[in-house]
């Protein structure tokens, strides 16, 4: 029997240099974001906020997701993905001072525009490295393991901000999260620059300013699928939280509890998935996280106790079970070169399209919160149909490409 080495683990989880970087940057962002992005919404009500400034926040993170996706790629083609990393994290820096500054629920918004930016212009250029330094057979692996890492702040941050909340109520408590989060995001900075390296992209196989033609017949069909299962997503997203505090009485530590379980859940999956889904088609582990996130809104519908919320928690993290391979099916689709300026066009076109769910998804809570969960549920419904009858898989990613040094 073959033994097994620390090079071999190194290797069959894609931890190069750059990428192992990358995750503590991931894990040090992330753990900044998190501590209050799910508290926000009680945090605008604390400030006199209403349902429609919620909307209109969940809506802005949407749209300017969609709308910074595509410079942010561009940024990452034109400067490669380091020095674009530097520049995203000091525009977040910046939104975190305005909203700790300026305790109003006028200034979150103004503040959203810079440090809801992060996750999205980031992005592409996080897909830059991975197509830079991994070979194909391995994006699934990287993508699922910055994936994976990212949950260790998206589980810790919500349970720390609930207590922050808990200890100094739901102003202040929001406030030095943010505080925190400019630490993390210094710490974030030192790290990259000290310790990602910049490879040399590929030779674009097409011209940059020709955009449309970065996308294949494949790729759009599985564009329209995401954008009807970010649909389901979105409609509620923003209204969990309330639905959860607010609606069934929990108390904020409770909820970033909930937040730790549905993370854990999705940590526990993305190895096996990615190790299954590099060495067959694809589409079947796309397919499984568009039933889930249909499935969530639905179940959610009917909790009405904590044991029941966990449930549903349990199905919202299972939601990630195809998450990173439907990354790396973009990556595929992309002309070799252009992987980051062809995310962040798909994203662009995604988000700007998937902003007018999170805005109408206000309107559906006034009538009813039944209402918005099972119009979201329809959505995704669509979603699952649209993309099993029309996404071909594909498994020209197992022959792998040469390992890039």
């Amino acid at each position: 029997m073959k033994k097994l080495s620390l090079k071999h683990v190194l290797e069959f989880l894609a931890l190069k240099k750059s990428m192992v970087a990358m995750l503590f940057m991931v894990v040090f962002v992330g753990m900044g974001e998190k501590l209050s992005e799910r508290f926000l919404p009680i945090y605008l009500i604390a400030l006199g906020g209403t349902p429609i400034v919620i909307g209109l926040l969940n809506g802005l993170d949407n749209l300017l997701s969609a709308l910074y996706s595509y410079p942010g790629g561009w940024l990452a083609e034109k400067l490669g993905y380091k020095k674009a990393l530097l520049v995203f994290n000091l525009i977040a820096i910046f939104g975190y001072l305005i909203v700790i500054l300026f305790p109003y629920w006028y200034a979150v918004i103004i503040g959203a525009l810079f440090f809801l930016s992060w996750s999205a212009i980031s992005l592409p250029a996080t897909m830059s490295m991975v197509s830079a330094v991994l070979p194909t057979n391995k994006h699934t692996m990287g993508v699922s393991m910055i994936s994976m890492i990212r949950r260790i702040p998206m589980a810790l941050g919500p349970v720390v901000g609930g207590f922050f909340i808990a200890r100094y109520g739901r102003i202040q408590g929001v406030r030095y999260a943010f505080v925190a989060a400019i630490i993390f995001a210094l710490i974030a900075v030192v790290v990259q620059q000290k310790y990602i390296e910049e490879k040399q992209p590929a030779k674009p196989e097409t011209k940059p300013d020709k955009k449309v033609k970065r996308f294949s017949r494949n790729l759009i069909s599985l564009l329209v699928s995401d954008i009807l299962v970010r649909f389901c997503e979105q409609i509620p997203e923003a209204f969990v939280v309330v639905w959860v505090v607010v609606n069934h009485g929990l108390s904020t530590v409770q909820f970033g509890v909930l937040s730790a379980i549905e993370m854990l859940t999705a940590m526990l999956i993305y190895i096996p998935v990615a190790y299954l889904a590099d060495r067959s088609t694809r589409k079947p582990y796309v397919a499984i996280t568009f039933i889930n996130f249909t499935a969530f809104p639905l179940v959610l519908l009917f909790c009405h106790s904590f044991a029941a919320f966990v449930l549903a928690f349990i199905i919202r993290g299972l939601k990630e079970f195809g998450e990173p391979t439907r990354k790396s099916m973009i990556l595929d689709m992309a002309p070799r070169g252009l992987e980051a300026g062809t995310f962040g066009t798909y994203y662009l076109i995604r988000d700007v399209v998937v902003s007018v769910a999170a805005f109408g998804g206000a309107f559906l809570w006034k009538i009813a919160p039944n209402l918005n969960f099972l119009i979201a549920a329809g959505f995704g419904l669509l979603g699952v149909i649209y993309f099993v009858l029309n996404v071909q898989p594909d498994s020209s990613h197992i022959e792998a490409r040469p390992l890039k040094n």
